[in-house]
């Protein structure tokens, strides 16, 4: 499942977006409010004005330089480049985020105790977080929210925050440098997904057919209605 987003960012009540951010880097490449507006196809006024705005709640963003040779110029502040500095971070962080992958199992609610409810699957019955007034749900479940133990090695539900536990046989891993997503098979016609680090793949013998009991939480578990 593919997720997309739009960044933004809030400082000091102002919120600060992507447009936003393509107005101070236009600046920063271009030198001017004026060139960067007819690079960017922006009303001058327009971004002059939004400048002035986020000015006024955030400091200052725009050195301008008026007359000379050249006509003037503008240059960023150090807070501007602190600024566009977080937001990298924010969007870094979001696109963590949007790049795990999740498993999707379809399946109705048959028992609801307030938030949670438990959902019927192909899979088996998975306890998630699903909106009021909804039956037939699609309830995912992000791989770095999945734990993968041996069997000997897994505690009972009642002994654990992690309400959903599957046995099931390991079908592929997946090794990067540093994390493995590994896909189990737990009886669904769609295999469940683990985010794990490359020493879990070692100490747990990750390998096709390897039997693993895989273990995830009802609140990192969302149902949408289909």
């Amino acid at each position: 499942m593919e997720r997309s987003f739009e960044t933004r960012l809030t400082v000091d009540g102002a919120t600060v977006d992507e447009r936003d951010v393509e107005l101070l880097r236009g600046v920063d490449e271009h030198g001017s409010i004026h060139r960067a507006s007819g690079e960017l196809g922006r009303s001058y006024a327009r971004m002059q004005q939004r400048i002035v705005d986020l000015e006024a709640a955030i400091g200052p963003l725009v050195d301008r330089q008026r007359g000379g040779a050249d006509g003037g110029g503008s240059e960023l502040t150090e807070n501007a480049r602190s600024l566009l500095s977080r937001f990298d971070r924010l969007e870094a962080a979001f696109a963590g985020v949007a790049a795990v992958e999740e498993s999707v199992f379809s399946g109705r609610v048959v028992e609801r105790t307030g938030e949670l409810a438990t959902v019927d699957t192909d899979a088996g019955r998975i306890c998630a977080l699903v909106p009021p007034n909804v039956t037939a749900v699609a309830v995912s479940v992000r791989s770095d929210a999945v734990t993968l133990t041996a069997p000997d090695d897994t505690p009972a539900p009642t002994e654990t925050s992690a309400r959903n536990q599957f046995t099931g046989s390991v079908l592929t891993v997946g090794e990067g440098e540093a994390v493995a997503s590994v896909e189990v098979d737990i009886g669904a016609e769609t295999p469940l997904l683990a985010l794990v680090t490359c020493g879990s793949v070692e100490k747990l013998g990750l390998e096709p057919e390897r039997t693993v009991v895989a273990s995830f939480k009802a609140t990192a578990t969302r149902g949408v209605s289909e």
